[in-house]
């Protein structure tokens, strides 16, 4: 899978329009590239923000059946182009027009579909937008319907709350205050499945509660575990200490 082909994929997932087996894939891309996590990250922002709108703006009828009406007569296969005919131009340098096929299509039906939301409620947007990354996801995974949450003691004390949704494959842990650390060391997160230790992201805590959104990624059964790593995360891209906190989801 290329970063563009994840991009789209990214897009359907924040709205909720994946199909089973398109979630399954997005899932396999973002454990294979972890890098990816960003572009998902930035749609689920982007998502979330539009998600409070304060009611539904559908698009003109006429330009919703124009558009539904293009993209039928697209190709299916969208490496597929379409191309004038020579002859039609009068001018033989100019390149010849090429079509957009079904993928094109159906970005632009999203684009407009967007750009009409947005322009009913910039202001709510803007607002939610600002709003910490941890705090939109949150909202996100407690508004899910399979929403669910599991605590567990840190090692050195306190006690930290996980919140994840399988649907979204998505989790953030919530702790109070966390045992001190070298200033050149930080809390990195960890997704522990059938015995690997995949990384999902860094996070400091200095005050009495922090919260950290995990990396897009979360699989059914994971076990989601903190370690204390160099500052930036591990050099090695495995954990380097025991886990001074280790919850299962299953």
């Amino acid at each position: 899978m290329t970063e563009d082909e994840f991009a789209l994929l990214a897009a359907g997932a924040a709205l909720g329009a994946l199909s089973d087996e398109d979630q399954r894939a997005f899932r396999r891309a973002l454990a294979d590239h972890p890098e990816w996590g960003a572009i998902a990250d930035a749609d689920a922002e982007t998502a979330a923000a539009l998600a409070d709108l304060p009611r539904e703006v559908a698009p003109p009828p006429a330009l919703r059946s124009q558009l539904l009406a293009r993209i039928d007569e697209a190709p299916a296969d969208p490496a597929h182009e379409v191309v004038e005919p020579a002859s039609t131009d009068p001018d033989p340098a100019r390149p010849a027009k090429r079509g957009w096929g079904r993928r094109g299509w159906l970005a632009l039906a999203a684009s407009v579909v967007l750009v009409v939301a947005i322009g009913t409620a910039t202001v709510i947007a803007v607002e939610q937008a600002a709003q910490p990354a941890a705090v939109v996801a949150l909202d996100r995974i407690q508004s899910a319907p399979d929403a669910q949450q599991a605590s567990a003691p840190v090692e050195g004390g306190g006690q930290a709350t996980l919140h994840w949704s399988e649907s979204l494959g998505r989790a953030v842990l919530v702790t109070g205050e966390m045992p001190q650390v070298p200033g050149d060391h930080t809390f990195e997160l960890w997704y522990v499945r059938d015995k690997t230790a995949i990384p999902a992201g860094t996070f400091d805590a200095t005050g009495a509660s922090t919260s950290a959104v995990l990396k897009p990624g979360m699989q059914p059964g994971d076990v989601i575990a903190v370690t204390v790593e160099e500052s930036g995360g591990s050099p090695t891209g495995q954990p380097t200490s025991d886990p001074i906190l280790t919850i299962p989801t299953a």
